[in-house]
């Protein structure tokens, strides 16, 4: 089929908006999936993502429409059109799924619930669509619930407004019953672009996606931008330098079916072979070498007579964790097994980050990082249901960065990286923009979270006079937003107020380093970067845990909380009480007294002396909740 006849586009939006429903909608019409083997939400393929509703893991798939005869359209034109397909996630966790995304087409539609109206995530990901100069198809969906054809009316004027385009352009459709949708697959033939693209110059190709396979190795997600690839052509990816041989060309049905040849315009898949997915990165660009079908044969020449004149992409930012923890096994023994499940994870989720780190209670564990606490909350559920491990996790946490007193900066996750807090001049910690959309009558509860949570409004817009919401822009410590804003936020707010944010810069805050003794010894474990001002409160709680956790000794153990070697809260765990005058009866009470000093004393020498022994879950007793 002509490059003419391709068309690459994406759907985004908010969560829950409908994007899995459409795309199963879409599936139908164009017969792509036998109704035999069909059902909902076929592109979600993995059991997470039915059982929690949304999307993870984006999802391409080819389909082939053959458009109806249509007045006033050019007919010499053939009617069969290839639509290439990216479903893409909603939830803030996973906007590094749409970015990499919308880089592989030229149109988006853009989906929006009638009845929750504009979300924080659509505007998020219409900013991202524009950056990329995609054309934007607005639709609304589920018309189906509408009351009246005004409440349609008022949100399709709004729609239009904030895309900048006349209120006819809106689509209305119902996924979930179909309505409109076949008119919507023609819009997306009409107005999105035939992607661009020679398949007379040499191969030039965007790795899109990654994918591991324990037979094919690392498969590259492709978009053709020119140039055509088949199997056993040699490829070169340029960034990670690696060069191998194709094993297999394919494209998305939506499982992976193999054909002769991918062309310009096209997407589709590679298989390499290649054992190490980090050679084939995601934005990298492939290009194909002219050489006989022999690697080995392939020399620097080769190569860069190869690459003169291909440009290659500018490529993706890499994935930052924001949110990490500290995961251990239940078992030591099992240390290996959980590093082994981690490696097979991280094959297939391009953005999970961890490394070993070790603790002087829990001893040799994992530093994991993820993309936000959904992120977090699905890997440790993949773990326990693929793995069949169920890990120990500490308290979220984020990077913090300290400016130390030889000019030298330090990018530190835990308060124990810090060997001496007098060496320290300031600490800096990472910042957020972002926007809440909400009903204007949680504006005060929402404005005292925000400072509550040492954030700050920068600005209120009017978003819809229908719903009555408004789009407050904010900053704020990335710290205190992974914590449990997003829950208070959405209690506040009865469930309408909608987040979305992105990382911005690191500031100075006014932070120290919590420290908590136990019978006067220092136990770094369980250290914390704080607030100044929440400091004492803090303290207080770690203290009271560990007052109610930690076994009584034969000697008072006073527990405490400072910060530079000043005690700023403290509890005394009582020492077990003996009755060493039960064998007496009668006679002088001197000869009790004797025995009760004696007693003091001994208790005395024990608490200068005795040491407290820390059993190896009490860390986790007290982090795996404590805020």
């Amino acid at each position: 089929m002509e490059i003419k006849n391709i068309r690459n586009f994406v759907i985004i939006a908010h969560i829950d908006h409908g994007k899995s429903t459409l795309a199963d909608r879409f599936l139908e019409i164009t017969k792509t999936i036998d109704k035999r083997v069909f059902q909902n939400q076929y592109l979600d393929r993995m059991d997470l993502e039915r059982e929690r509703g949304i999307t993870i893991k984006m999802q391409p798939v080819r389909m082939i429409y053959q458009l109806p005869v249509i007045k006033n359209f050019d007919k010499s034109q053939e009617n069969n059109f290839i639509l290439n397909l990216i479903d893409t996630p909603g939830h803030v966790d996973f906007y590094y799924e749409v970015s990499r995304s919308l880089k592989a087409v030229e149109g988006a539609i853009l989906l929006v619930d009638l009845k929750a109206g504009i979300q924080a995530q659509t505007l998020a990901n219409l900013n991202r669509a524009l950056e990329e100069n995609l054309v934007i198809i607005p639709v609304l969906n589920k018309i189906d619930l509408a009351n009246n054809q005004e409440e349609i009316n008022d949100l399709k004027k709004e729609l239009a407004k904030l895309i900048g385009c006349e209120e006819e352009q809106v689509l209305t459709i119902s996924a979930k019953t179909g309505e409109g949708v076949e008119g919507l697959l023609k819009e997306v033939i009409f107005k999105i672009p035939e992607p661009f693209g020679n398949i007379n110059k040499p191969l030039k190709a965007l790795v899109f996606d990654s994918f591991y396979d324990k037979y094919k190795g690392a498969i590259a997600y492709l978009r053709i931008f020119d140039g055509v690839l088949t199997k056993n052509d040699l490829v070169y990816f340029m960034k990670t330098e690696t060069t191998s041989e194709v094993l297999e060309v394919g494209i998305f049905s939506p499982e992976f079916k193999e054909i002769d040849v991918l062309k310009a315009g096209e997407i589709g898949y590679l298989a390499t072979g290649l054992k190490d997915l980090s050679k084939v990165r995601v934005g990298d660009t492939v290009t194909k070498i002219n050489a006989d079908k022999n690697l080995t044969s392939i020399t620097s020449k080769i190569i860069e007579k190869t690459i003169s004149g291909i440009e290659p992409f500018e490529g993706y930012k890499e994935p930052q964790p924001v949110v990490f923890v500290s995961m251990y096994p239940e078992n030591a023994n099992e240390f290996e097994n959980l590093k082994t499940s981690l490696e097979k994870l991280r094959l297939n989720d391009y953005s999970l980050y961890f490394a070993i780190e070790k603790n002087s209670i829990m001893g040799q564990g994992f530093r994991v990082g993820t993309l936000g606490n959904l992120h977090l909350e699905i890997v440790k559920e993949r773990l326990k249901r693929e793995f069949n491990l169920n890990p120990i996790i500490s308290t979220p946490s984020v990077k913090y960065r300290v400016e130390l007193s030889n000019g030298l900066e330090k990018e530190i996750f835990s308060a124990s990286e810090i060997t001496s807090q007098d060496k320290v001049i300031k600490f800096l910690e990472q910042w957020v923009k972002g926007e809440i959309i909400t009903p204007n009558e949680y504006l005060s509860p929402i404005l005292n979270l925000l400072h509550s949570h040492r954030g700050y409004s920068t600005s209120l817009e009017n978003l819809s006079t229908r719903f009555g919401n408004l789009i407050i822009n904010f900053e704020m410590p990335l710290s205190e937003l992974i914590k449990d804003f997003y829950d208070l936020l959405k209690g506040i707010s009865s469930g309408y107020a909608s987040l979305s944010y992105q990382l911005i810069d690191y500031r100075i805050g006014d932070l120290v380093k919590l420290q908590i003794l136990i019978n006067g010894e220092i136990v770094e474990a369980f250290s914390r970067i704080v607030p100044r001002e929440k400091a004492r409160e803090i303290g207080l709680i770690i203290i009271e845990k560990l007052k109610e956790k930690l076994e009584p000794e034969l000697f008072p153990v006073p527990i405490q909380a400072a910060i530079n070697s000043e005690i700023i809260a403290r509890v005394t765990l009582p020492a077990l009480k003996k009755n060493v005058t039960s064998h007496l009866y009668g006679g002088d009470r001197s000869r009790k007294m004797k025995l009760w000093q004696k007693q003091k004393r001994g208790k005395k020498k024990l608490a200068q002396k005795g040491k407290v022994n820390l059993p190896p879950d009490l860390y986790f007793e007290i982090f795996k909740n404590t805020k």
